[in-house]
């Protein structure tokens, strides 16, 4: 039902004139879901920052397509700008969402170039069970430091995210984490150590799927561990509210998609142009 429900907002939705998708379903990976797609700002000419966002669903729903209006929102900022799919439960279990993610990433550095973006400044971006994605490839040295990429990640943002839910006690946790040998190592919290690009973490306080204490919980581990983070939380928004807040649709509820920017362009060593958000009755793109 979420499914079809986000892809009706995702049609309906008013893009992004500034932006366009630039490349579709390509092959990062030998599963049918080991596809990406790829935004960009329209009239760029020079090399720009990119940044991957990896949707949410519970690990078990979920597809890019659905996503357009993100893509569309953060490529207008001035980013290059990446969405993948990933295999999900129950064809997968963990961790191989996240070995996913992992391959896509590496297959975006390798050939980034080719669509305008530079990938020696890249950003992990994700909401939900995406920003546990996201911030697992950073905080796990087994996916991106064990292949050399962590250098490449110069910010991390993650939008609703779990990252503090063991002992495991929902239908959600326990299917995608009930069977693992070492439950404290799925935990972001558990693995933040002092080499850790700058984080933005973000919650809406009326979220009652992922509680915004994941958010707290987490910033406050990183500040002890000395590292930087960015935290918000607001008001009006629940689960959901933070990634709509990113579309045309939701944008003047709360400054989600201006903050996230400004940390990406603060991290990111860009210089992007501004752009009013883009209101209701703005056309259109395709």
């Amino acid at each position: 039902m979420a499914f079809s429900i986000l892809g009706a907002i995702n049609f309906l939705s008013p893009k992004d004139r500034g932006s366009a998708k630039i490349a579709r379903d390509l092959v990062y990976g030998p599963a049918a879901r080991h596809r990406l797609d790829i935004y960009a700002p329209k009239g760029a000419r020079e090399k720009l920052p990119v940044v991957m966002f990896v949707y949410g669903g519970s690990w078990s729903d979920g597809a890019k397509d659905h996503y357009d209006f993100v893509g569309r929102a953060i490529a207008a900022l001035g980013f290059v700008t990446v969405i993948a799919d990933y295999r999900l439960l129950p064809e997968v279990e963990y961790p191989d969402f996240l070995r996913d993610c992992s391959d896509a990433f590496a297959h975006v550095v390798d050939m980034i170039g080719h669509f305008g973006g530079d990938a020696e400044r890249m950003a992990l971006v994700g909401h939900s069970a995406g920003a546990y994605n996201a911030l697992m490839l950073a905080l796990d040295p087994q996916y991106l430091a064990s292949r050399n990429l962590m250098a490449r990640v110069k910010a991390v943002a993650g939008l609703s995210g779990p990252y503090d839910f063991f002992p495991f006690d929902g239908k959600i946790t326990l299917r995608t984490f009930g069977a693992v040998e070492e439950p404290e190592r799925t935990q972001p919290i558990n693995l933040v150590s002092g080499q850790v690009p700058p984080l933005w973490l973000a919650s809406g306080d009326r979220d009652n799927l992922v509680y915004p204490r994941n958010t707290v919980a987490l910033a406050k581990v990183l500040r002890s561990a000395g590292g930087e983070v960015t935290e918000r939380h607001y008001a009006n928004l629940g689960h959901p509210g933070t990634l709509m807040a990113l579309g045309v649709l939701m944008r003047r509820r709360a400054p989600v998609l201006a903050e996230l920017g400004d940390f990406l362009e603060q991290h990111l060593g860009a210089q992007l142009g501004k752009r009013a958000p883009l209101s209701a009755d703005d056309q259109r793109a395709d």
